[in-house]
């Protein structure tokens, strides 16, 4: 086993989740490369020394640059917030350091063409972190779709939504400024990632994103709480992708359905390990949806556990990650999805946002 040390860029929600997994995916996974929380940066002294004591870390900073350019780094991870993503990664990619960068991976499609740009001329290692469509169940959805089991694909229809920001009083906050941090920065490419992976580019689309509490505290908001798109598929099967932060209810409704001429697989993230399945096959009175509840025989589920039903959970899904990332590194070969994935997704957020705009159906070949 080899020693890896990794350097995570923001302590925050996602920068702990990551810590976490880094800590936990060596046992889990019993991967050959062996990771080492190096250094954490946050913003402040505080808060950095705190990440440091707390999650583990050997060393802390308050200054990226420092974290990247420091020779004792081995990976980095970035989790700060996406205005900073490109600036680092390109950075990091200077130094031909391997780069995971959640999503989305730039703040603008411009920004995440210059990080791709950069990895593929740097000739580093790159992934975008799309966690939820790692999930054993997902997984186990895309080999059913590419083995044909539910035949041609038909229909497509999914979502994300939540309801952190329904109550129209709540306080206003830095999720309410920049369109990178709307609905359509924030849950939208998990769904347009997962879309992408079951079903194939999307070709064209037609958008409205909108901003249903136009104010908070009295300042105006100025960016999107949820968007509807419909969209074509390269392949010309036709779909919908709902995205909402003010779904009342909704606490990870991640979710999706694929009709099939075969049959159909329903998702539903608030129940990430069953997967619905219907097959039409046998005598129509038997022919039902069949729960699938995940066990060994699903994709990453047996590092985790033995038992069939007893589950996974988000902190696995950075686990998993975090697994893909360091068998890359060892392998020294990208894997799925990459930052060429991070700027698909962002060019179809780029195109939504236009489509919106124009109330008109827009080709994704002209971004």
């Amino acid at each position: 086993m080899t020693e890896i040390r990794i350097g995570i860029v923001g302590g925050g929600y996602m920068g702990k989740a990551h810590a976490a997994a880094y800590a936990a995916v060596g046992t889990v996974f019993e991967t050959n490369l062996r990771p080492v929380l190096e250094m954490v940066c946050a913003t402040s002294e505080p808060s950095a020394q705190r990440y440091k004591q707390k999650f583990g870390f050997n060393r802390c900073t308050t200054d990226w640059h420092d974290l990247v350019n420091d020779p004792a780094i081995d990976a980095v991870v970035i989790a700060s917030p996406q205005g900073t993503h490109r600036a680092i990664a390109e950075a990091a990619f200077a130094r031909g350091l391997p780069v995971f960068c959640e999503k989305p991976l730039g703040a603008t499609l411009e920004d995440s063409r210059a990080m791709l740009d950069a990895a593929e001329a740097g000739g580093a290692i790159h992934m975008s972190g799309f966690n939820y469509i790692r999930t054993p169940a997902s997984q186990y959805a895309y080999q059913l779709v590419q083995q044909g089991r539910i035949g041609d694909l038909t229909y497509f229809r999914g979502e994300h939504t939540e309801d952190f920001s329904a109550d129209p009083d709540a306080p206003y906050t830095w999720r309410c400024e920049g369109m990178a941090n709307g609905c359509m920065g924030d849950l939208a490419p998990h769904m347009i990632n997962g879309a992408r992976r079951l079903m194939g580019p999307i070709a064209r689309l037609s958008a409205v994103v909108e901003t249903v509490h136009k104010t908070r505290d009295g300042k105006p908001v100025t960016n999107d709480d949820q968007a509807q798109m419909m969209v074509e598929f390269e392949s010309g099967v036709q779909g919908h992708i709902h995205v909402s932060r003010v779904a009342t209810g909704r606490k990870m409704g991640y979710s999706y359905e694929i009709h099939g001429t075969k049959g159909m697989i329903i998702f539903d993230g608030e129940d990430q390990n069953a997967l619905n399945l219907y097959l039409r096959e046998g005598s129509e009175a038997e022919q039902g949806f069949r729960k699938i509840l995940t066990g060994p025989a699903h994709p990453d589920y047996a590092a985790f556990c033995q038992g069939p039903g007893h589950g996974t959970g988000y902190q696995d899904q950075i686990i998993i990650e975090a697994k893909d990332f360091l068998t890359a590194i060892e392998t020294k070969t990208n894997i799925w999805p990459t930052f060429a994935e991070g700027m698909e997704v962002n060019r179809v957020v780029k195109a939504a946002i236009d489509s919106s705009a124009k109330r008109a159906w827009v080709d994704l070949a002209d971004y």
